[in-house]
């Protein structure tokens, strides 16, 4: 049985130890002993000292180690740091990509459920235009743009197309075989872990749809590719218009934006920290809190901690379910 969660602790520059401390409080005693943390175990007590946060960490050498108690089960990665909260940018680049590699090699073990993120900097993982949705996908050697990146509240969820591009690039990188990859993995995550067929809305790229002109991305790209799926026996409607979609949007268990800030604003306004941020299309269930590493918080101990505290419980539900 896969049970074991691998938390990754990200950006060291963050609100990360705040909120996994903060998580951590409202975790059983039952799942916590199932969580193992990729980090490095000195910042760690050092970010929780500084925080006066009383949370007793424990470095480990193997995933399968046993602890007694119920504290937090650190797998020891390096990083040179003076100040816990603003280790430079090289340091922080190598720890954070090392991190990653490491929670990807665990899990690829049977044992383990999949891994939780906290927030990292996109800029820290070197590739321009890429965050870890991308970057988990070229580990796990998935074919470019075939990974999902789906923003999920049980109410609604949101994808873009296109993830971590320049919005000048977005009408030149959609296609019809895009548009109906990704919508089909969407469909089948769907049918696979709630038994449900989606009612999936997709959106057009252009104002007004681009008024269907002849052409239009929409005339063009769009509105064949909801054509395909609807062939394919799935529940898509579409072109819709993108500044009212979200006024009805419970009409809808999904909806399909172009561009990643078509559809992650309206609905961050609308869920705000109610969200976790879901990969699918890799060979383990990956997730992450809907937000950024919020800098700006950082020892005022003000940061939500809702959206990490909903990744790793909606993780934990997938125990027994293959993703």
């Amino acid at each position: 049985m896969k049970n074991k969660i691998i938390l990754v602790s990200g950006d060291p520059n963050s609100i990360n130890s705040e909120i996994i401390y903060k998580s951590w409080k409202k975790l059983k005693n039952s799942l916590k002993k199932r969580i193992f943390v990729i980090s490095n175990t000195r910042l760690l007590i050092q970010q929780f000292k500084k925080l006066k946060y009383p949370m007793k960490v424990v470095s480990i050498n193997d995933f399968n180690q046993k602890i007694k108690g119920n504290s937090l089960k650190v797998l020891n990665v390096d990083v040179a740091f003076k100040n816990p909260f603003k280790v430079n940018k090289k340091n922080s680049s190598k720890f954070i990509i090392n991190c990653l590699n490491y929670a990807h090699k665990l899990a690829l073990n049977n044992n383990s459920i999949g891994i939780v993120n906290c927030p990292i900097n996109k800029n820290l993982l070197k590739k321009d235009k890429i965050g870890v949705t991308e970057f988990l996908a070229n580990k796990c050697n998935i074919r470019k743009d075939s990974e999902v990146m789906l923003i999920y509240n049980k109410k609604l969820a949101v994808s873009p197309v296109t993830t971590h591009i320049d919005l000048k690039d977005v009408s030149k990188k959609i296609n019809i075989p895009l548009i109906v990859n990704k919508v089909v993995k969407i469909n089948s995550w769907y049918l696979q872990n709630f038994k449900k067929k989606p009612k999936i809305g997709i959106l057009g790229l252009n104002p007004h749809n681009g008024e269907l002109r002849k052409y239009s991305e929409e005339k063009k790209k769009i509105i064949p590719a909801i054509l395909k799926l609807k062939k394919l026996k799935i529940n898509a409607f579409g072109p819709l218009v993108a500044d009212t979609i979200f006024m009805n949007w419970e009409d809808y268990d999904v909806i399909v934006g172009m561009y990643h800030d078509q559809v992650l604003t309206p609905f961050k306004t609308i869920f705000k920290f109610n969200a976790i941020n879901i990969t699918l299309g890799l060979k383990y269930f990956r997730a992450s809190p809907d937000h950024g590493t919020a800098i700006g918080l950082i020892g005022k101990n003000k940061a939500n901690y809702f959206s990490l505290l909903n990744s790793i419980n909606f993780l934990n539900s997938f125990k027994n379910e293959v993703c």
